[in-house]
């Protein structure tokens, strides 16, 4: 392979611009793909929300150095940023330090093997990746890339309102009454949508619950009734390890959002409703479930189910996918939440990233598939293993050294509804933790 050729890396949010300050302190040419019209476009799509990591544990190593040469002002590292922050502090100015490496309005719509379709065995070791996009202006064009880093999130594709993954009858009809994502009840417009109006929040993760707390907060913006509906039997593990999390922001959202629950008069819960249909009737919309019930006099509905990944177009590579969760096969097991909840996921990098296609990463959130929570630090440590592999040095790629925060909650059975709170300061016990099969290069 032409080492001379460059390393494409596709969207510019955290984990994206991470790789391309990997690449280069490597010596590596990088090409950032932005399909938005700036860095961090998903990023600024949620730029209310805080998060749960301080700014220590949201700035790669590699990027801080380069920002570091820039005279960049290093935020406080014990601060909670926005997207908002993230994107305009750290986000921006590491693009510019990137300077034109980075092209923005950039969609990349197909990643192939030159002069080969999938099927074609002959040269896939030799030959470079081609790297087809269109620009906001309509123009086509081809990049030939020696490597290729997937970082495009899964921001643009969230799952569906239907409990069967799939839209549910009357979703597409209703999709004036729908939101898939955390309301910004700052922005005047959009709370008048939902100020003293009857809410359905769907979901039990962490946007979720960001979202109950938000819409029935103590501001004359935040007026809404809830009704919380949860496809899961109970409410369970849903609020988190609350103080027993490591991430001290995520646990007091978890402590917050049962306040409100339990509070009374404010969130109504469903559980085990998995939505079938949404019928318009007047100037409401109602939610039929798959065994019957019936929720009626909804006005608005918050649709936060997670998200998944945007495929078809690497429909031309190699890839080895797991059956459920689909992201790469080897790592898997050590996010399945239908198995493993614990905080601390196995650090992993390059090994656990490949695919059968040569030269061809997916890292970040995209990795995760449909998996949940995913951490600015796992996907730090991904693109710093995935780089040292493409440049040669196996033993860096090898070294995978990350501690991550526990979530405080252990799911022994693999339950959804069966939680077990942690009692010392590992979030897992021994039997808990997933063995890898040897030999491995991650460390729980």
């Amino acid at each position: 392979m032409d080492r001379r050729l460059p390393v494409v890396v596709v969207g510019a949010g955290p984990v994206g611009l991470a790789a391309a300050a990997h690449l280069v302190e490597r010596g590596l040419d990088p090409v950032v793909l932005e399909a938005g019209d700036r860095v961090g476009a998903a990023v600024r799509q949620w730029r209310h929300v805080r998060l749960f990591s301080p700014w220590a544990e949201l700035v790669d190593d590699a990027a801080a150095r380069l920002l570091d040469g820039t005279g960049w002002d290093r935020p406080d590292s014990a601060s909670y940023p926005t997207g908002e922050d993230w994107a305009e502090r750290c986000l921006e100015p590491l693009a510019k330090s990137l300077g034109d490496r980075v092209r923005l309005g950039t969609r990349v719509v197909g990643v192939a093997r030159r002069g080969r379709d999938r099927i074609v065995d002959a040269g896939r070791e030799s030959e470079p990746l081609t790297v087809h996009t269109l620009g906001i202006d309509g123009i086509e064009g081809r990049i030939t890339a020696r490597a290729v880093i997937d970082a495009s999130g899964t921001w643009g594709t969230p799952n569906p309102l239907g409990g069967d993954g799939l839209p549910a009858i009357g979703e597409h009809a209703a999709a004036s009454r729908i939101s898939y994502r955390v309301p910004d009840l700052s922005d005047e417009l959009v709370a008048s949508r939902y100020r003293g109006r009857h809410v359905a929040v769907v979901g039990s993760g962490h946007s979720a619950l960001t979202a109950l707390v938000e819409l029935t907060g103590s501001s004359p913006a935040s007026s809404a009734h809830v009704t919380w509906v949860l496809r899961r039997g109970q409410v369970g593990d849903a609020f988190g390890g609350e103080q027993a999390d490591a991430l001290i922001a995520r646990g007091e959202l978890g402590r917050r959002a049962r306040a409100v629950v339990e509070s009374g008069g404010r969130v109504d819960v469903v559980t085990g409703f998995r939505t079938a249909a949404v019928e318009r009737s007047g100037d409401t919309v109602a939610l039929l479930s798959d065994d019957g019930r019936r929720l009626d006099g909804l006005d608005e509905l918050v649709v936060l189910t997670g998200f998944r990944p945007e495929l078809s177009w690497l429909s031309e590579l190699r890839l080895d996918l797991d059956a459920s969760l689909q992201a790469p096969v080897a790592l898997a097991p050590l996010i399945d939440p239908n198995v493993h909840s614990c905080g601390s996921v196995p650090p992993h990098g390059a090994a656990e990233l490949a695919h059968p296609e040569p030269g061809f990463y997916l890292v970040g959130m995209k990795s995760y598939g449909r998996a949940p929570t995913f951490l600015a630090l796992t996907g730090y440590e991904q693109v710093r293993s995935v780089v040292a592999e493409i440049a040669g040095d196996h033993a860096a790629a090898a070294r995978v050294d990350l501690e991550l925060p526990e979530t405080g909650v252990c799911r022994g059975s693999g339950l959804a509804d069966e939680p077990r709170r942690a009692t010392s300061e590992r979030c897992c016990s021994d039997s808990d933790v997933l063995r890898l099969p040897e030999p491995s290069l991650v460390r729980h």
